[in-house]
This record gives C-alpha cells, sequence and structure tokens, in this order.
C-alpha cells in the first residue's frame, strides 16, 4: 500500500495543479487556433456560395432585403457595424431584434462583472494566497479563485456580490424600458395593425352547447364588453385528414428520391429499387418493387384526402373558436378585460398568428392535457435520469489526473507524455459535453409538443424554461454532486490504503465540507475549457461548413430531388429556443462562478461578444423566424437569468457557510441580494408585463383606429379563410423529377406514358409540363433553370396577406415592392412619418403604357380621397404616406372639427361634401377590376390638374371606371383569393350598411371596410 500512498500523495500536492492549467491552456490554444481558421475558411467560402451565406439577399419580404455587402475578405463586418436597431426591426422583425438585444445585454453585463470581480477579486486572491499558502498547495489557477481564502477577507466577496446583484438589475432595468418601447413601436407599427390576427381572439374550451357560430356570439353577449364582434368562427373536426397529407407528401418525398436516385446521371440504374414491408430490424418482411409500391400509395391516399375534404362541412364542431374584432386596439382591449376570467368555462385570449398555431393540439381538452404533461415530465426524468450516464464520464474525464492513481495505463500515459495527456484532458470532457448535447434540444421539443403546446411560439418558450432547467439541475448540480461523490469516494479509499481505524475514517468525514468546497471550486478548469469550445461552436456554425458538406454528399452520392433543391435555396429557421438555452446556460455558468473564479466570467464575456457579431450576421443574411410573436420570449429568458443570479447568490451563501461551517452567522450577510431580485420580480411583474403583454391605445389611437364592418368580414369569409384548419386548404406535393430524366419514365413503367399539364401548388398554381402514368399519378418535369425557389413566391408564401395583399400578377406588372414599400422610417422616427414616396412602376406607365393583356393597376386605382386638401399641389405620381395610426382613418369622432391642419405642411382639409360619380362610389363592396389590388395602399389621391400626363392618366381612369361593373369570372376567383380593405368613401352608406352589420362601436362616424 506505500505505493498508493506516495502515488496519492503526488496526485494532491503535485500533479493535479500542474495537469489543470496545462490542460486548459491546450485548449484555448486549440479552440482559438481552430476559430480563426474557420473565420478563414468562412471568407473564402462566402463569396462563391451566396446561398448557403447570403440567401436572405435573394429570398425576402418586400423591401426588406439586407443592405449590400462586398465580397472582400471581411466586406461582411462593415453592414454589421452600420445597422442599428431601428432598421433591423424593419428588415429582420421583432423577434431577431429581440435575440440581439438579449444577446447584447449579456455582452454588456458579462463585460462589467467580468471588470468588477478581476479588478476586486482577482489581487486579493493572489495576495491572500502568496501571504497564507504554501506553494505546493497553490497553482496559476488556484490562486485566481476563492478556494483557499479565508477570514475576514471572504467579506470582499460578499460586497462583490452586492455589486454584481445591483449591476444586473440596473442592466436588465435599462433593456426592459428599451423593450417596451419596441414592443409599443411594433404594437403600431403598420405590419402589424393590418394583420387580421391583429383584431382577432382565440376562444378555448367552449362547452358543448356552445359549440357553433351562434354559441360563440352568445359568450361574447353574456359579457359586458365595450365592443362587440365582427365575425365569429367555430372550429370544425378534420379527422385524419392531417395526417393523410403529411404521410401523403412523405410519400411524395420517398417517391422522388427513388426515382432520382434509379435514374441518376440520365440513364436507368442496373436494378430497380426495391423495398421491404413488414418486419423489423432487417429481418423478415416482404421485398417489393420501390416504384410501384409508392405508384399505389399515392393513388390511395390522394382518394382518401378528396373523400376527407369532400365532407368538411359535415363535420362536427371542435372545442374552440375564432372571433375578430373591429380594429386592432379593441381586440386588445376586450382580451385584457377577459383575461383571467371564464366566460362560460371558456378562455379568451389574443389569437396567435395562423402559422403559429399547432392545430393538433387546439382540441385538447384539459383532461387530456393533464396525462399527456404528466407522462411528459416522466419521460423527461427518465432523460434525466440517463443523462447521468454521460455526466458521470463527463466528470471522470475531468478528474482524469485523479485516476491515474488508480489506472496504471493513464499513470504511464502521463509519466511519458504530460503534454499529449493534458491536451487530451482538457479536450476531451468539453467535446463529449457537445455531443450529448445535441440531442437534447430535439427530445425537449418533441416533448413539448406532445404536452399540448398550441403555438409554436409558446412551444419555444416552454422548450428554453426547460431546457435551461435541465442543463442547469444535470451539468452543474448532477455534475458537481458526482465531482463531490468522486472526490470522497477516493479521499475513504485513500484513508483505507493507509490502514486508517474505522473511528478516524468517521472523523476524518467531518471535512466533507471542505471536500465539496474545493470540488466545485476546482470545478472552475473544466468551465474554463467549456467555454472556448462554446467560443469554437459560435465561429462553425457561421462557417456553415457541415452544411456545405452534407449538401456535397448527398448531390454525388445519393442525387438531388427537385424538392430538395428548392428547399435548399430558402433562408433556414433560426431555432430561437436552442440558441437562447445556450445563452442561458452560459450566462447561468458564468454568473455561479464570477465572485468563486473570475476567470470564467472573463471567458464567457468573450463568446458573448463573439456571438453577437456572429447571430447577427446570421440574422441579417442567414436566418428567418418561423413566425412573428413580437419579442414574446424576453420575458421568459430575463425570468430564467434572474434565476442564474439567485443561483449565484445561493452559491455564494454555500462557500461562506462552508467556510466557517455555519457556526457563525457571517452567512447571513450574503443574504440581502436574493431579497433585491425577488423585489425586482415583482417590480417587473407590475408595472413592465402589463406594458409588454397589451397595446394600449391612447383615447386618440381608439378614435383614429381603422374600423372594419361587419358587413365586410362576413361578406368575405375573412376569419374562417384566415383560421380555417390548414389541412382543408394545404397544398398537396405533386411528385416532380428533373426535366433530363422525364424521357426514361416510360421505359420505368414500360407502358403508356400520357403527356399532360400539372398545376403545381409549390410554384404558385403553374402549369408545368407533366406525364401521367398507370394509375393517374402526374409527375411534373423540372428544368434546370426552374429548381431553385421562385423569390416572387417566396414572398408570397412569407408575406402576411393582410399587409401585402397582391396578387403575383401584380408584382410581375409593376414591382416587387409591397404596399407600403419600406417600413423604415416609420421605425426610426417616433411619429411613424415616412417621406412623399413614388408610385411604383409610374415612370414605366408614363413610357410604355398599359400591358396588352390586362389594363394598368394605375389606372384603375381610385385617385380621389376624402381627406385630400382641396389646394394641395401634388407631384405627378408621388403621394405622401401619412402616420401610420391616422393614415387609414374609417373612424372619425362624432363632432368631427372644420379644419383639419397637417403640421408639415401649409395644406387645408376642407370639411366639405366631394360629388363622385355613382359608378365609382359603388366600389366600396369590393367589386372592382381584378386588377385593382392597392385599395388598401395610401397610393389614392386627388389628381393633380396639372402636367399633361397626370390628365391623360384622369381621363384613362374615368373611361375603364365605366366598365369596372361587370366582372369576369377570374376576377371574381381573384377575388376570393385576394381580400382588400378600401378606405372610407364620401358617400352616405346605404341602409343595409348602417344597419346590417350591428356593430354599433365608434357610432356616429361611417367606418369603412
Amino acid at each position: 500500500m506505500s505505493g498508493i500512498d506516495q502515488a496519492a500523495d503526488d496526485l494532491f500536492n503535485d500533479k493535479s495543479r500542474t495537469l489543470a492549467p496545462a490542460a486548459v491552456g491546450s485548449q484555448v490554444l486549440l479552440m482559438s487556433v481552430v476559430s480563426v481558421a474557420t473565420i478563414l475558411i468562412f471568407n473564402i467560402l462566402r463569396p462563391k456560395n451566396k446561398i448557403i451565406y447570403e440567401p436572405k439577399v435573394k429570398y425576402h419580404v418586400g423591401e426588406k432585403q439586407p443592405p449590400r455587402i462586398s465580397d472582400s475578405l471581411f466586406g461582411w463586418l462593415p453592414p454589421l457595424i452600420r445597422t442599428k436597431e431601428p432598421e433591423l426591426l424593419d428588415k429582420i422583425g421583432m423577434d431577431a431584434v429581440t435575440f440581439l438585444r438579449f444577446n447584447r445585454l449579456l455582452r454588456w453585463l458579462f463585460s462589467g462583472v467580468a471588470f468588477l470581480t478581476c479588478a476586486i477579486l482577482i489581487p486579493i486572491n493572489i495576495t491572500y494566497n502568496l501571504r497564507h499558502v504554501k506553494d505546493k498547495d497553490r497553482d496559476i489557477l488556484s490562486i485566481l479563485t476563492i478556494r483557499d481564502v479565508g477570514g475576514a477577507w471572504l467579506y470582499a466577496h460578499v460586497v462583490v456580490t452586492y455589486l454584481v446583484s445591483f449591476l444586473i438589475v440596473f442592466c436588465v432595468d435599462i433593456h426592459w424600458r428599451q423593450m417596451i418601447k419596441l414592443r409599443r413601436t411594433w404594437f403600431r407599427s403598420p405590419e402589424y395593425l393590418q394583420s387580421f390576427y391583429a383584431r382577432t381572439l382565440v376562444v378555448s374550451k367552449v362547452p358543448k352547447k356552445n359549440q357553433s357560430d351562434e354559441g360563440l356570439r352568445a359568450i361574447f353577449e353574456s359579457v359586458r364588453v365595450p365592443y362587440p364582434t365582427t365575425s365569429v368562427h367555430i372550429g370544425r373536426k378534420v379527422g385524419r385528414l392531417p395526417e393523410l397529407i403529411e404521410y401523403h407528401n412523405a410519400t411524395v418525398r420517398q417517391f422522388e428520391e427513388v426515382l432520382v436516385k434509379y435514374l441518376k446521371g440520365g440513364r436507368l440504374g442496373k436494378k430497380r429499387p426495391t423495398i421491404t414491408v413488414g418486419g423489423m430490424f432487417g429481418c423478415g418482411g416482404v421485398k417489393k418493387d420501390a416504384i410501384d409500391f409508392y405508384t399505389a400509395k399515392l393513388k390511395r391516399t390522394e382518394a382518401a384526402i378528396e373523400e376527407y375534404r369532400a365532407q368538411f362541412d359535415t363535420r362536427k364542431p371542435e372545442n374552440y373558436g375564432f372571433a375578430s374584432m373591429a380594429a386592432v386596439p379593441y381586440a386588445h382591449i376586450v382580451a385584457k378585460i377577459l383575461s383571467g376570467k371564464n366566460p362560460k368555462g371558456t378562455t379568451i385570449q389574443l389569437a396567435p398568428n395562423p402559422k403559429d398555431i399547432i392545430w393538433q393540439n387546439m382540441n385538447k381538452s384539459d383532461g387530456e392535457i393533464a396525462r399527456k404533461k404528466l407522462l411528459g415530465f416522466l419521460w423527461l426524468a427518465l432523460v434525466c435520469f440517463f443523462n447521468t450516464v454521460p455526466l458521470f464520464v463527463i466528470s471522470v474525464l475531468a478528474n482524469l489526473a485523479s485516476l491515474t492513481v488508480y489506472v496504471p495505463f493513464l499513470r504511464d500515459w502521463s509519466q511519458s507524455s504530460p503534454g499529449s495527456f493534458a491536451f487530451v484532458s482538457g479536450v476531451l470532457p468539453p467535446a463529449v459535453s457537445g455531443i450529448f448535447g445535441f440531442f437534447l434540444p430535439i427530445v425537449m421539443r418533441w416533448l413539448t409538443r406532445y404536452m399540448g403546446a398550441t403555438t409554436h411560439s409558446s412551444m419555444d418558450r416552454a422548450v428554453i424554461a426547460r431546457y435551461y432547467a435541465f442543463l442547469v439541475i444535470s451539468q452543474l448540480v448532477i455534475f458537481t454532486l458526482i465531482g463531490v461523490i468522486f472526490n470522497s469516494v477516493k479521499e475513504l479509499v485513500e484513508q483505507i490504503g493507509k490502514r486508517t481505524s474505522l473511528s478516524e475514517i468517521l472523523e476524518h468525514l467531518g471535512s466533507l465540507p471542505d471536500t465539496i468546497n474545493r470540488t466545485y471550486i476546482n470545478q472552475a478548469s473544466y468551465w474554463l475549457t467549456f467555454f472556448p469550445l462554446r467560443g469554437f461552436l459560435v465561429v462553425f456554425d457561421l462557417a456553415q461548413i457541415v452544411n456545405l458538406l452534407w449538401i456535397s454528399f448527398k448531390t454525388h452520392v445519393f442525387g438531388r430531388t427537385p424538392r430538395d433543391i428548392r428547399e435548399w435555396t430558402q433562408p433556414p429557421e433560426f431555432q430561437y429556443a436552442i440558441y437562447y438555452s445556450n445563452l442561458l446556460f452560459m450566462a447561468a455558468v458564468g454568473l455561479v462562478f464570477a465572485p468563486l473564479a473570475p476567470l470564467v466570467v472573463v471567458a464567457a464575456a468573450i463568446v458573448f461578444w463573439m456571438g453577437s457579431w456572429v447571430y447577427k450576421y446570421q440574422l441579417m443574411f442567414v436566418f428567418v423566424s418561423k413566425v412573428e410573436s413580437g419579442g414574446r420570449i424576453w420575458n421568459v429568458v430575463i425570468n430564467r437569468l434572474l434565476f442564474s443570479v439567485l443561483l449565484m447568490q445561493a452559491l455564494m451563501i454555500l462557500t461562506i457557510g462552508l467556510q466557517y461551517r455555519f457556526s457563525s452567522l457571517q452567512w447571513l450577510s450574503t443574504i440581502p441580494p436574493i431579497l433585491i431580485v425577488f423585489a425586482y420580480k415583482i417590480y417587473i411583474n407590475r408595472v413592465y408585463i402589463p406594458a409588454f403583454r397589451w397595446y394600449i391605445p391612447s383615447e386618440q389611437e381608439v378614435q383614429v383606429a381603422h374600423v372594419h364592418s361587419a358587413l365586410a368580414d362576413a361578406k368575405g369569409n375573412r376569419l374562417e379563410k384566415r383560421f380555417r384548419h390548414p389541412a382543408m386548404h394545404a397544398e398537396l406535393f405533386t411528385p416532380m423529377l428533373h426535366a433530363k430524366m422525364m424521357p426514361l419514365l416510360g421505359q420505368v413503367y414500360q407502358g403508356k406514358i400520357n403527356r399532360d399539364q400539372a398545376k403545381l401548388d409549390e410554384y404558385g398554381g403553374q402549369k408545368m409540363e407533366a406525364q401521367v402514368i398507370p394509375g393517374g399519378i402526374k409527375i411534373a418535369g423540372i428544368d434546370q433553370n426552374d429548381l431553385a425557389y421562385d423569390p416572387a413566391l417566396y414572398r408570397r408564401d412569407r408575406g402576411e396577406l393582410d399587409w401585402d395583399a397582391r396578387s403575383v400578377t401584380s408584382v410581375n406588372l409593376l414591382d416587387n415592392s409591397p404596399v407600403s414599400s419600406s417600413k423604415s422610417a416609420f421605425y426610426a422616427n417616433g411619429n411613424g412619418s415616412q417621406p412623399s414616396v413614388r408610385v411604383p412602376g409610374y415612370d414605366r406607365y408614363l413610357a410604355n403604357g398599359p400591358t396588352p393583356l390586362q389594363q394598368s393597376e394605375i389606372e384603375l386605382s381610385p385617385m380621389e380621397s376624402i381627406q385630400e386638401p382641396l389646394l394641395h399641389q401634388a407631384i405627378p405620381g408621388y403621394t405622401h404616406q401619412h402616420h401610420a395610426s391616422a393614415s387609414r382613418q374609417s373612424l372619425l369622432s362624432s363632432m368631427p372639427p372644420l379644419y383639419h391642419s397637417h403640421s408639415d405642411s401649409m395644406t387645408r382639409e376642407a370639411p366639405m361634401h366631394r360629388p363622385q360619380q355613382h359608378s365609382y362610389s359603388q366600389l366600396h363592396d369590393d367589386r372592382r377590376s381584378p386588377v385593382t389590388t392597392r385599395a388598401e395602399s395610401p397610393y389614392q389621391q386627388y389628381p393633380p390638374s396639372h402636367s399633361p400626363a397626370a390628365s391623360a392618366s384622369w381621363q384613362l381612369y374615368h373611361q375603364s371606371s365605366q366598365n369596372m361593373r361587370s366582372h369576369s369570372p377570374a376576377a371574381s376567383i381573384q377575388l376570393q383569393q385576394f381580400e382588400h380593405q378600401q378606405h372610407p368613401r364620401s358617400h352616405t352608406p346605404s341602409a343595409s350598411q348602417q344597419f346590417g352589420s350591428q356593430n354599433m362601436a365608434g357610432r356616429g362616424a361611417y367606418r369603412g371596410y
């Protein structure tokens, strides 16, 4: 046993102290070199692979194109420096700006914490260690920590926890106030105010007797709210239709992959592809021809889908529904009034974006949700339990030097090659942690969806909360406990090896507090190797190397289907839940070790600075948000950040208590910062949360709000169209094949192949050349030039119809700008004003005239307005865009003033009636020409009396307006497909319009549609 005694003595006196700094240094050096090399690779690859590194330059909505970026080596940095938050809010959306603001908060917060801890604590720690700790008992890392510090010197660390707590509260409060301003700006932005979902309420848990449109109306009539609904819609059961559609589309993907692989290179493969049906783990089953199998499967699923859709109107109602209000402020006021109340057992909230809804969870009952949550948490606990296995491995690897006493192989390795041993002990633990952590977010997301999340944004918030808790419990708490148990057992073995008596062993257990204290402080060296790896992963994410390699491998080995290419060219979705969770976990680690080991917080600050630049580039040029939620995640992440502060303070209490064995009351001095954080959280809930959650309009904003009539909502079936189950109108995939492979289909099926045209929803309803194979399945041939996703279709799919309500025809006719081409001026200016802009396509119209196939949109657009000043001398083709909250005044006060003056002009609004031709005034009921697609846009002005070009346009308008009563079937189809809202007209509304809507909100003023 003397050999073990000597080895243990060497271990505690020398090896662990020399190997830990070397392991940390090797990890920092390796990750720094690899990160620099990755950045150089990114700069080399970026100019030649813009579809990977800059997809948003080509694919963007409206005028939200990112700024120009140079192809030079570091040409991507200037746009990041010049682009500020107001422009980012317009370009990338509120959710992305919220993420960048949180990253900015962490960046500056940890810079301040690192300055405080390094400037105050490190000199104190070094001074104490040099004075009171022997050379053989300390190393270059330990003298920088609190491990060996004792006595009155510990009060300095207590004071620093106070300072850090005050700094965190101060920084968080500043950013909370800025987020309130951003939310107010977003609520008042034209994009939000013109979104239909913004004025819609969702009603869940509807009782059976109220599961009808009339029942929903009765629910709202039973509560005394100041504003009535304009339309209601109860959900309908769709049965297995969503599963069938998903099953059909998955089958199409498999079918395409089989065909592309079989016809790769423009020639038939040596053997027809086969598939094994049935069996398990490659055993048993029946082998069938894959092409014939998928062809028959597609035929069956298409027939089943059509049958389900034909029976939709006869389906039973669901226990949820939707109700639209006349204006966005009305919806927020009613939702706030009904918050926490349950009229007739229902829950009424603001409706999410239809694209955000997880429809299969909408109809879940309370009992079913409770059962699934219970099972979900049990699964979560099981995952946590099994995760202790890799955690034990990581803990052992983190204490690799300690194992040299018991493992001869490691002892020989550490003695023969201490450099390589230190390198592996520094690199291996965080690498294993990263590998096992890759799959955890996927499992968390699946469990959260299973547990009943109704929207993708709420699922992200739940994933952040659970994944953060999982990381803190597993990586911090359990990891530390495993280390404590490991070291305690090791010391027990050491005592037994010395043939110590049982009484002495039990007495030695009294040193357990010191063991605990030393263990979690010594683990700071592991986290010093963890953060360099996280920094490298941030840079590696920027380089997209894995994506490039996978695409190249799949192209050359298996071949890519046209659908793969289309989806690959689109900007990917940013996984907010995963990125937020990783940031929060790094923040928790940095704060926990801030007063204990200041170098950890320095490493965290460096990673946050790196991430702030990388993530800003990715959100500006690469990634998009799945669905805009308006930054709702902010409150969730701030709560977790404050909880991390509590963790820091709790560990500080433990450290001070263990130093004095809790025999004195000195540890009580560390409690007040916890009370400060709790008090600040109460302040947030009472002051910031209401202003953050609700759009609280002023009295003037309520008066000038754009009010929609019940007649218009009901006539256009707007609510049903927006919030009908997507399975009823979801796009069914049409099998697609490369055009050069189409001639081989005759040999594949060895039968008669008919030629036809297929209308592809994937291409905006365009007709493509197709071949009809036996069974009636159409396979469309896609030319090489059509493989990439069409930017116009991308704008159609990503854009909100309520905001950009234009047809693809009008996009191609005039230009690709949205109704309001850019909202940067709105976000940049406090009042949301915009300069006068030229009507898109005006110069082209004057130069070339209308197209021969259809009349010009300029000719048919209304050119007078009740609000246009009589003496206003407008420039031909120009119009002025007013404030967002007043530009579309469909509700004036009941006693309007005689004159309305603008602050930016000397013109006068005359309160007089402008007579209009009967043919034009009757256009209020949406009976317009199909190419009049800018009815909501501010490009409606009284025609200027000057300029011959403008006079000619006015005459052409009068000629065309006489023919606008008759409509072709195509016009009807287009009017059903695209809904428009119109400015109020000066004529008196008919009796049916005055009384048929039954909407008395803001009565006394005419409300346009």
